[in-house]
């Protein structure tokens, strides 16, 4: 790693240094979510303990990326038994709601909003199942500081503020969604103090009526009840049905340090099948943000997401083949398609042999040495805009990623889950824990967790530079959802990387965008060995914080 102490504003990009702690850490995309999570660890809470209460503050403080009408992913590395264990708690699709009503109604896809994308919110269970295992101290211990604030208000900063004005547009309408979300009519501005006392009485349930109160006791019956006024198939047998699923993690070596992620529905494996390709190439010799470094990265990206588009799917429903896929010597065979000098418009999908947006991240550190790995989201920020009745939550609009295409594994079916894009991310070096990371945003997320990876082995940047410098985003490759890219898709390119670059890229047949990217949101925990100590970093581009103690 490099020292970053000397570079500031007048490098091609700024930063700042990392947090260093002795006995535990934690890194959000909000800071009052951090202290909540250290306050549990001072009261002797665990790694999981301090996720699930800055998750819960966060479904209150940043409704835009996360609630408890959503799904969760998580890693957590376990120090007792040096192991990783993976949880997939997300949710399926309503029994009663079949492709043939899709079909009969003329539809191409399912609508980005409404009670037709509403699939079993799977936040809730994937508390209480890494409460059970990891857990110390009460629930209700665990959710009082977000009921306080839930009860009490909390100040909206200006990056969630803007983003809850610009859903509330499209949102105001679906019932509930303006009593919850828009006080005296209007969403919330920068400073003003949000209060969300339904939420407070609906966390207070959960604190005192468990799991089953919300899958089987009155919160199902009103969320059932309110998609039922509303035309919506989600029933109470469908939130009872729910189970989150403990999931072996998937790895590959990069250069020494090996990346796990969970396998699909989630999307994580492709930044697995991106490191495969990419790692003969010599990026150190190459230099960071040059023509090489970032054309080799999107197409090794281009050939991993049409996998992505064809392969992903809820292995419930289809074989998927995760082994052949995160292989190196399947790798090998991809990479042979890639042209140094120019920029494909689309690549054919693999063959490999089959084996019998918005969102929050945030990870946890504890003084045992236990680590969490913690992604969370409604999807389209803060989703499908059906709010039931008096909960203070709305309900994800996850579904809207199935396909209708005939034969494609991520096709619609009732009781499915579908393709995801959320993934947390962990890291370990000669088999012992070493970073748990992650960055939010869409499809972004496997090009970020390689791009985090590469930055740091590749060039050296410390665990904060490595998420401070520019990112490099492409778009229009082919999706689960059954659009095809046949036009080499956008490339977008973030401010700080080398002037003469863009032309080159350019030159080399790709599509340079002249808007925004989606760079996405990052967070960070790494354990030093040899000093003992946590190394926290956050996220620049959004109110991110780490702190540890």
């Amino acid at each position: 790693m490099v020292d970053g102490a000397d570079r500031g504003s007048g490098e091609s990009f700024a930063t700042r240094s990392e947090v260093i702690a002795q006995h535990g850490m934690a890194a959000t995309s909000q800071p009052l979510a951090t202290q909540i999570a250290l306050d549990i660890l001072k009261r002797g809470g665990s790694a999981v303990d301090a996720a699930i209460a800055a998750n819960a503050a966060l479904g209150l403080m940043e409704p835009t990326g996360s609630g408890i009408g959503g799904d969760l992913f998580a890693i957590v590395w376990e120090e007792k038994s040096r192991r990783l264990w993976g949880l997939n708690a997300s949710g399926r699709s309503p029994q009663s709601l079949s492709l043939q009503y899709f079909l009969d109604e003329g539809m191409e896809k399912i609508p980005a909003h409404g009670v037709l994308s509403v699939s079993v919110p799977g936040a809730v269970d994937g508390w209480f199942e890494l409460h059970e295992r990891f857990g110390r101290l009460s629930m209700a211990d665990i959710l009082q500081p977000a009921i306080d604030y839930a009860r009490d208000g909390f100040p909206v900063s200006q990056l969630i503020a803007e983003g809850w004005a610009r859903n509330a547009r499209v949102l105001k309408d679906y019932a509930g969604f303006a009593e919850t979300f828009m006080p005296g009519g209007k969403a919330p501005v920068k400073g003003e103090l949000f209060k969300n006392p339904r939420l407070a009485k609906t966390y207070s349930r959960i604190a005192e009526g468990g799991r089953d109160i919300f899958y089987r006791g009155s919160i199902a019956r009103e969320i059932a009840d309110h998609m039922q006024r509303e035309g919506g198939f989600l029933t109470a047998a469908d939130l009872a049905a729910h189970q989150s699923e403990w999931v072996e993690p998937v790895g590959t070596d990069y250069r020494g340090y090996t990346l796990w992620e969970l396998p699909p529905n989630g999307q994580g494996i492709a930044a697995l099948q991106i490191l495969n390709i990419i790692e003969p190439y010599n990026f150190k010799q190459m230099g960071f943000g040059s023509a090489d470094h970032i054309h080799t990265f999107v197409e090794a990206k281009k050939l991993a997401y049409e996998d992505r588009a064809r392969f992903y799917a809820d292995p419930d429903f289809s074989k998927i083949p995760v082994a052949e896929l995160v292989s190196k010597e399947y790798a090998a065979r991809r990479r042979t398609l890639l042209d140094r000098e120019k920029a494909a418009a689309s690549y054919p999908v693999g063959n490999p042999a089959l084996q019998t947006g918005d969102t929050i991240y945030l990870t946890v550190a504890d003084s045992d040495g236990n680590m969490v790995s913690l992604i969370q989201s409604n999807f389209r920020g803060m989703g499908s805009g059906i709010t039931p009745g008096e909960l203070g939550f709305v309900l994800q609009d996850r579904g809207e990623l199935f396909t209708f295409e005939p034969g494609h594994p991520n096709i619609y079916a009732p009781g499915k889950r579908p393709f995801h894009t959320i993934i947390p991310a962990f890291v370990t070096r000669d088999g012992y824990r070493y970073m748990s990371f992650g960055v939010m945003g869409g499809s972004m997320q496997p090009q970020g967790h390689v791009q985090i990876l590469m930055n740091m082995i590749d060039f050296g940047m410390n665990l904060q530079e490595a998420g401070d410098a520019p990112r490099i985003h492409h778009a229009g490759s082919s999706q689960p959802t059954g659009e095809q890219m046949e036009d080499g898709g956008n490339l977008y390119l973030e401010t700080g990387f080398p002037a003469g670059t863009r032309g080159e890229l350019e030159s080399r047949g790709h599509r340079v965008g002249r808007r925004p990217g989606i760079y996405g949101g990052y967070q960070a925990i790494m354990w030093d060995d040899e000093h003992k100590v946590y190394v926290g970093a956050s996220e620049s581009r959004k109110d991110g914080h780490a702190a540890g103690y």
